[in-house]
């Protein structure tokens, strides 16, 4: 059977950030969902997750970044004060630096099930991400899109990299969520597949084998979502400010308007799909040494440096960018890339100036806390579709 993909109206955007809950004093991760959702009953924008010091914030659908940008600020303001009232603080990285318990599974039923079948790992997969959800009219165009992207992941890993600390450790890696995920067996790099109809098959196959359930549990860094209508992006790291998740969402939907046109000039220099094996090495290489990388870019094996690939992407969606009315956020990232201003080397002066892994944290919280919350302007209205 085909997979029904319901259609949405085209480069409409959704994000999902999924921020740590902490204790106020000791800034450590605390099992703090069950209150904090009793103040949201039935909530479409402040969630649980898997597990319980997790909290999901989750926009409305946007016409572009700037709208989703002003509902996530809004919420955020909220939920930091309610926070607060319960003893908690929150902020943003892709895991947290030194809590070394194992996590407590939120007590609802999908939650449970997948306690069951993934045992241990589901105690240690405590890490922090930011999802991006771009509008697609096409069930087809949304595989065509899946696997353009895919060469894309590592500038994606390296732009939003938030993680180098794991349990009191600094590991050697800028990305240490991805080494985390892939223990699992439904994470990483998707397949490729060549249009909907296989990817259907793909489907029916993997339930029959009860290697899946639902869609839901298919966690690949990119998805299509065909209930919602959308492709969705899951690689990147949780950012340490709303702000900053806004760059990686406006960056994510141009390139997905970027990819969707043909550009034959642009072709030698830009990311392109690679062999399997290069593809998983230059993932590989990009969680580990971040923008230090090197990227293979051709079926020989010639490579050149990640941040030479990143200017030549920066510079190849500017005119995108201008038309789609996103450009303040481009020029956002290029200048933190251009300044080492990116979430792992934040943290690692932090802890190279203190020596103190809670001074990494606090300065997570006290940037989250101190955000300028401008948003650059915009002329159309969210669309509410949180029914």
């Amino acid at each position: 059977m085909t997979i029904d993909f319901f259609p949405s109206q085209s480069l409409t955007v959704g994000v999902e950030l999924e921020l740590q809950l902490l204790d106020r004093e000791s800034l450590d991760l605390i099992d703090g969902i069950m209150p904090l959702i009793d103040i949201y009953p039935g909530s479409p924008y402040v969630k649980p997750e898997f597990i319980q010091n997790t909290v999901e914030i989750t926009s409305k659908i946007g016409r572009n970044t700037a709208e989703v940008h002003t509902h996530l600020n809004h919420i955020a303001t909220g939920l930091k004060q309610n926070c607060l009232k319960l003893g908690m603080q929150i902020c943003g990285a892709g895991t947290h630096p030194f809590c070394k318990r194992l996590a407590l599974i939120t007590p609802f039923p999908r939650f449970r099930q997948m306690e069951k079948s993934t045992g241990y790992l589901s105690h240690n997969q405590i890490t922090f991400a930011t999802h991006v959800h771009v509008g697609m009219d096409s069930a087809d165009k949304t595989i065509k899109v899946m696997n353009r992207l895919k060469p894309y992941l590592p500038l994606l890993i390296a732009l939003s990299a938030s993680s180098p600390f794991w349990r009191g450790y600094k590991t050697g890696f800028v990305s240490y969520r991805q080494l985390i995920l892939a223990a699992s067996r439904s994470y990483g790099i998707p397949p490729s597949f060549k249009n909907w109809q296989q990817f259907s098959e793909f489907y029916d196959a993997a339930v029959h084998a009860k290697m899946l359930e639902t869609m839901n549990d298919i966690h690949w860094d990119i998805r299509p979502r065909p209930h919602l209508g959308t492709v969705e992006i899951r690689v990147m790291d949780a950012q340490a400010t709303i702000a900053d998740a806004m760059a990686l969402a406006s960056l994510v939907r141009t390139l997905v308007a970027f990819l969707q046109q043909e550009h034959d000039s642009e072709a030698s220099r830009l990311p392109h799909t690679l062999p399997w094996w290069f593809e998983k090495n230059n993932h590989y290489q990009a969680s580990h040494l971040g923008f230090a990388a090197n990227y293979i870019y051709r079926d020989d094996g010639a490579a050149k440096p990640l941040i030479e690939v990143c200017h030549d992407v920066i510079q190849s969606l500017e005119p995108t960018a201008r038309a789609l009315g996103e450009q303040h956020y481009l020029e956002q990232i290029k200048r933190k890339v251009e300044r080492n201003e990116l979430g792992y080397s934040h943290q690692l002066r932090v802890y190279q100036q203190t020596g103190a892994l809670k001074e990494v944290v606090a300065s997570l919280v006290g940037e989250l806390a101190r955000e300028n919350n401008k948003v650059p302007p915009c002329d159309a209205d969210l669309i509410d579709k949180s029914d």
